[in-house]
C-alpha cells in the first residue's frame, strides 16, 4: 500500500480528519501500553490496521445499524464510524479491558458508539450489518453471529487470501447468499470481504 496518511485523512475521513488522526495516536501510545497492538506495529498503524478497514465501508448501504463483534481495539468498528458519521455503530467485546479501552477511546474522541460487552453468541439484538475482522473462520463465525443479522441484512467478514478457501469449507444457511467481494481502492492492497447475506 502507497497511500499516505495525509490522503487518508482528506479522503476517507472528510468529517472527522482530527478525530482519525487522534485514534492512530491513541492505538500507538494506549493500544500498544495495554497489550491491544502489537508493540512493534507502532509505525504500521495507518497502512495495517487503519487502512485496512476502510474497503469493507464501502459496502454498507447509508444510515443502518452496523455491528462490530469481538472489535478488540476497535478495529473495524471505530475505524467504520470515522469514515461513516451516517451509520449507528455497535461494538461487542467480551474482554473487560478491552471494553475499558474502547470506553475511554470513544469518550475522548466524542463518538457516538454503543460498546456492549458480552460474546456475540449471548446478544440478542439484530442489525442490518454485522462486521468481523480476525475473529474466527467462516463456519464458526456465522454460527456466533447469523443471530445477530436481520432479514434482509449481511455479515462482512474481513478476510486475507484464503477468502475463497473458507467460503468453500462453509455449508449455506438456509436463506443465505454468499459471495466474495474483491475490493481495490486506489494505492491500496487488494481487500477481500465475504458478505453472508440474509434473504429471510
Amino acid at each position: 500500500m502507497t497511500v499516505s496518511r495525509e490522503t487518508l485523512l482528506a479522503e476517507y475521513f472528510k468529517e472527522n480528519e482530527g478525530k482519525a488522526d487522534r485514534y492512530a495516536k491513541i492505538l500507538q501510545t494506549w493500544g500498544i501500553e495495554r497489550g491491544l497492538v502489537g508493540p512493534k506495529e507502532g509505525d504500521r498503524i495507518w497502512d495495517r490496521h487503519i487502512a485496512n478497514c476502510l474497503p469493507v465501508t464501502t459496502l454498507i448501504p447509508r444510515g443502518v445499524k452496523v455491528v462490530d463483534i469481538g472489535s478488540g481495539a476497535g478495529l473495524p468498528g471505530i475505524v467504520i464510524a470515522l469514515a461513516r458519521p451516517d451509520l449507528e455503530v455497535t461494538l461487542i467485546e467480551p474482554l473487560q479491558r478491552r471494553v475499558d479501552f474502547l470506553n475511554e477511546v470513544i469518550t475522548e474522541l466524542d463518538l457516538p458508539i454503543t460498546v456492549m460487552r458480552g460474546k456475540s453468541e449471548s446478544i440478542k439484538k439484530s442489525f442490518e450489518v454485522v462486521t468481523a475482522r480476525a475473529v474466527a473462520p467462516l463456519p464458526k463465525l456465522l454460527a456466533i453471529s447469523w443471530h445477530l443479522v436481520k432479514a434482509g441484512g449481511a455479515l462482512l467478514a474481513m478476510k486475507g487470501e484464503n477468502a475463497q478457501v473458507e467460503i468453500d469449507s462453509t455449508e449455506a444457511k438456509k436463506h443465505s447468499i454468499t459471495s466474495l467481494h474483491l475490493i481495490e481502492l486506489p494505492n491500496f492492497d487488494l481487500a477481500r470481504v465475504i458478505e453472508v447475506r440474509k434473504t429471510a
